[in-house]
């Protein structure tokens, strides 16, 4: 079994709304295989909490308006460490950095085959690597 496309265009969107608000290290799993509750899966991380925040609430306004889903459930939101938006088809993680590191997901998941993101997800990371170093 593999993720819908339902599935695969949330994660597209989704991914395209983090990304524009600065998360770093998207990458996003298909879960399908291992998981009944969930196609897929997004895992992103931002540098403090206001930036966690800002890239959930990207996430959601991006996912109603463009592809008319909402959240079943977002559990983590008052701390702003790590936010959960259960979308059923997909889940999203938006988490701190340091929270990131320390639970590091992309661990439990790395079997899972990785589902590619849109190129401007990637463009916009490299951009930011580039700005870095100057």
């Amino acid at each position: 079994m593999t993720a819908s496309e339902r599935s695969l265009q949330l994660i597209r969107i989704a991914a395209e709304a983090a990304a524009e608000k600065l998360a770093d290290d998207i990458i996003a799993y298909d879960v399908s295989d291992r998981l009944v509750i969930t196609d897929a899966f997004l895992l992103c991380s931002a540098s403090n909490d206001r930036q966690v925040r800002a890239v959930v609430d990207e996430i959601e306004e991006r996912l109603r308006v463009q592809a008319d889903a909402k959240p079943v459930r977002r559990e983590g939101e008052r701390e702003g460490r790590w936010v959960l938006l259960d979308y059923l088809d997909i889940v999203v993680h938006v988490q701190h950095e340091q929270d990131r590191r320390f639970y590091a997901l992309e661990r439990l998941w790395k079997d899972c085959p990785p589902i590619q993101l849109p190129e401007s997800v990637a463009l916009a990371a490299a951009q930011r690597a580039h700005g870095a170093e100057a």
